[in-house]
């Protein structure tokens, strides 16, 4: 589950900056109210318009991709590929949001930008990868609560890397998420999704979890990125980020696919699908755009509200998954994977409460802030 999903930023919530202005700049809450109620309904526009962006296209991809699989195809480095071939998509985006041209922020050198898009591009492709394999061994329903842990190893990656601080909610979350990811994973039995074997199950597990850190620790590089090197976190910059570490990812994914020696196979691969040749192209372009129209929630996201917020709900969708999965795979919600949503969900809660928590407690600083210098 690649969210080029949100490959963006984690950083200190910034909700109350809201709405940005289209040259990027952040306003105020007060100066939206100043303008009026139609600015604000905009703004709850724009933010509900791009969690449905989000929401459906993470959850869409995600379906396609077990689809994929059931089907008889069987190209990991096909499933890995698909997860970012779609940026040039991206690039619509800056038809209605065009570029700054005007910026007070110091230039990035072209250098320190193309290694950094380089190697965060070769750890994305990587793991999409060990997402590819996850999909293919697990049940989709497993394989997205498992994905729910990747909550918890942004809170640890973001303590060690990024120096945020640990609470008890937070430490509340991790446990859960841990709990919820430990179920699953003596949870052997594959739902009768194929006739896995303990081997395979193992092995989708562990790279499942392993891609979710590795997500995780992509997240907390990038707002190191965004602090130390890039400085700026506009609108532009964070487009940039998505379009060019996936640009990197995809020539990496191809290169993949004819070293492995898969392509060899994929015309055999599309003559054999279940359900034919149109549909086979069919699920690799729907699959291919409903990343990108993700990414464009994302974007959105982080545009609009914070880049916290956006990497929030792009983990809102984990749970929902399993819901559509026994609808159209039939995947079995046992009793341990009952429980194991609803602890992911509980984990999921104290998360967003923590930020919840520190939103208000920003706001109300900025207020007395504002209180001070009236007083002066």
């Amino acid at each position: 589950m690649s969210d080029n999903r949100g490959f963006l930023p984690g950083g200190p919530s910034n909700m109350n900056e809201v709405p940005p202005s289209l040259t990027g700049k952040p306003t105020s809450c007060n100066s939206a109210s100043v303008g009026g109620a139609p600015s604000r309904r905009l703004w709850w526009l724009l933010i509900s318009l791009n969690i449905f962006f989000l929401l459906v296209g993470q959850t869409t991809a995600t379906l396609l991709g077990r689809f994929y699989y059931d089907q008889g195809g069987n190209s990991k480095w096909m499933a890995t590929l698909v997860q970012t071939i779609g940026f040039p998509f991206l690039f619509f985006v800056l038809l209605f949001f065009p570029r700054s041209k005007t910026s007070s922020s110091p230039s990035t050198p072209l250098l320190h930008l193309s290694l950094i898009y380089l190697v965060l591009g070769l750890i994305i492709a990587g793991d999409n990868l060990m997402y590819s394999y996850g999909l293919l061994y697990l049940p989709v329903s497993t394989y997205s609560l498992i994905c729910a842990s990747q909550l918890a190893f942004n809170s640890i990656f973001s303590y060690f890397i990024n120096s945020q601080k640990f609470t008890a909610l937070i430490f509340n979350s991790v446990v859960l998420l841990t709990f919820s990811a430990a179920l699953l994973g003596v949870n052997e039995d594959s739902e009768g999704s194929s006739d896995l074997s303990h081997k395979y199950y193992v092995l989708g597990f562990v790279l499942t979890l392993g891609a979710s850190a590795t997500y995780s620790l992509i997240l907390s590089l990038m707002q190191l990125s965004f602090e130390k090197v890039i400085k700026r976190e506009t609108f532009s910059a964070v487009l940039d980020m998505q379009i060019y570490t996936a640009l990197v990812a995809a020539c990496a994914s191809v290169v993949g696919l004819f070293a492995s020696g898969e392509w060899t196979g994929l015309k055999e691969e599309m003559e054999g699908f279940k359900s034919g040749k149109v549909s086979y192209i069919l699920t690799l372009v729907g699959t291919a755009v409903s990343w990108q129209v993700a990414s464009i929630g994302v974007v959105g996201l982080v545009f609009v509200v914070s880049s916290l917020f956006s990497n929030v709900i792009s983990t809102l969708a984990l749970p929902v998954i399993p819901v559509f999965a026994v609808i159209f795979f039939k995947d079995t919600m046992d009793g341990v994977k009952v429980i194991a949503m609803l602890i992911a969900i509980w984990g999921f809660a104290s998360y967003v409460y923590q930020h919840y928590l520190d939103d208000l407690n920003g706001k109300r600083d900025a207020e007395e802030n504002r209180r001070d210098v009236s007083q002066v």
